[in-house]
């Protein structure tokens, strides 16, 4: 039998987004743009949230949480990105890699979670408002979120074990501006078909359960703003509700797309695109949808920023 020499990949190199100069750096700008609007949106929210005691319940509890994950997810990922198009330095470690898909898959794989319990939280605080504050205490708050995390944290070290037990030789080109499933499966040169079946079904009964409890918890939502009196209250509720759902079709959509079908479906130039949806679109337009449409909100985030500026013109 011929023995076939292969070399082990010590190290990976992610393609970048474009390698003309003027592209890239337009590129560059763009995206640091977004990261930047990202991170001040959610960090004021954040603290918004934490300062104000009016905002100390369940749903900006959640939201909160939420903030913070948009706060993760494109930081994961973005500053390698940028430094490639500033710096055309693609390089990044066996170990940076294995690291930068586990905690890309841990925070991804929480907010699915958290969207889930944020959208069941909503249905009984619209279509059981008298049982609202007996039912959504927060301390089961605390230990839905912490649940959220925990179950993130496990089926991302499951899927980063499995990706990074396999053999990796010869090429070492991600075809992605980060480290991900699909790319890691598609470079591999070992089998991947029992890894394959094993991430389809973890993703699938996960993420499509925690769908499926957003889409039916949304749907009792939106009957009874239906149901409601009052044509200027059905108007508002539906505005904010659709929003909401429309946010979450688009995060779930895209995650959905990218990790529950087989490498052979994988598409490079596709996925950047995809991938660019939930991982830098969503954490920009979630303070606007979830936060600042909100008037509460809006009055607590003034007053952090008013805040900020005395502190700053002293």
């Amino acid at each position: 039998m011929q023995r076939i020499n292969l070399s082990v990949v010590s190290e990976f190199v992610l393609v970048g987004l474009s390698d003309a100069p003027e592209v890239r750096f337009l590129l560059f700008v763009l995206f640091l743009v977004i990261y930047l609007a990202t991170m001040a949106g959610n960090i004021t929210i954040l603290a918004a949230i934490s300062t104000d005691i009016r905002l100390h319940n369940p749903m900006y509890f959640f939201l909160g949480n939420l903030s913070l994950l948009d706060i993760l997810c494109p930081t994961i990922t973005m500053p390698k990105m940028l430094e490639a198009l500033l710096l055309e330095n693609k390089a990044i470690s066996f170990t940076g890699c294995m690291l930068q898909l586990f905690f890309l898959i841990d925070v991804v794989g929480t907010e699915i979670f958290l969207l889930a319990v944020m959208a069941y939280d909503r249905y009984i605080a619209i279509c059981h408002p008298l049982q609202y504050t007996n039912i959504v205490r927060m301390e089961l708050c605390a230990h839905l979120a912490v649940g959220t995390w925990v179950v993130g944290f496990f089926n991302s070290l499951l899927h980063t074990s499995l990706i990074f037990t396999l053999f990796f030789c010869d090429s070492n080109e991600v075809q992605q501006y980060y480290c991900d499933i699909p790319p890691m499966l598609a470079l591999s040169c070992s089998s991947t078909y029992s890894r394959e079946v094993v991430i389809l079904t973890v993703a699938g009964v996960l993420g499509s359960s925690a769908f499926v409890v957003t889409v039916i918890s949304y749907i009792y939502i939106l009957v009874a703003i239906l149901c409601m009196s009052s044509s200027e209250s059905r108007h508002k509720a539906f505005s904010t509700c659709g929003s909401h759902l429309m946010v979450v079709c688009l995060f779930y959509g895209t995650t959905i797309c990218t990790y529950v079908r087989p490498s052979s479906s994988y598409s490079p130039s596709q996925d950047r695109i995809v991938s660019m949806l939930y991982g830098i679109l969503t954490p920009l337009l979630n303070p606007i949808i979830y936060s600042l449409r909100n008037k509460e909100v809006k009055c607590a985030v003034r007053r952090v920023i008013s805040q900020v500026r005395t502190a700053l013109t002293r």
